[in-house]
């Protein structure tokens, strides 16, 4: 199981019960994350195997295997998206930052945290429309409604911004690991 970033060094970020509880939302929003993403994809393997199966050996599969995705993806990228964040594996273009002393660097860093964590709460702030035009859409084998699957979307953009907090109030030195940049 991976490890997850959290500041160590007692020095830095501010301390007290607040900075406490916040680290403790931070760590344990990462780790749902990661076991629904564990869950989810099992679930859906099994779910897709299990229905090959059945459509092979008995010519029909089970209904709600088809629909089911419709739900399970979206929270799937949804924890992906958190996972990525708390790693720092998030697709990034370097070249600026990389070409900045380490002060400026620092100071570029918080600008795009803060960036994030506004763009979040747009997106977040811009959402009920949608969650309330899905309220009325339902799966026609599992009479779920769409909404389930939206409500990802706020997960995300919720997950992000804590995360964003958090790398701004208690420093970029657990997240700037060299190794732990983007592979594309």
């Amino acid at each position: 199981m991976s490890k997850f970033i959290i500041p160590h060094d007692k020095s830095k970020g501010p301390k007290g019960p607040l900075a406490h509880l916040f680290l403790l939302i931070s760590f344990y929003y990462k780790k749902i994350s990661t076991w629904l993403a564990y869950i989810i994809i099992s679930f859906m393997f099994v779910a897709i195997l299990v229905n090959v199966i059945l459509r092979y050996a008995f010519g029909s599969g089970i209904d709600w295997a088809y629909e089911i995705h419709s739900i399970l993806l979206p929270w799937l990228i949804a924890c992906g998206v958190v996972i990525a964040t708390a790693h720092n594996r998030n697709i990034i273009i370097s070249i600026l930052p990389d070409r900045l002393s380490k002060k400026n660097k620092k100071y570029f860093l918080q600008l795009v945290e803060i960036l994030i964590i506004l763009i979040s709460f747009v997106v977040i702030y811009s959402s009920p429309p949608i969650l309330r035009a899905a309220q009325y859409q339902s799966l026609s084998t599992l009479d779920i409604k769409q909404v389930w699957g939206y409500f990802s979307l706020i997960y995300a953009f919720v997950g992000m911004i804590i995360i964003s907090l958090e790398k701004i109030i208690f420093g970029f030195e657990n997240y700037q690991n060299e190794d732990h940049r983007s592979l594309s």
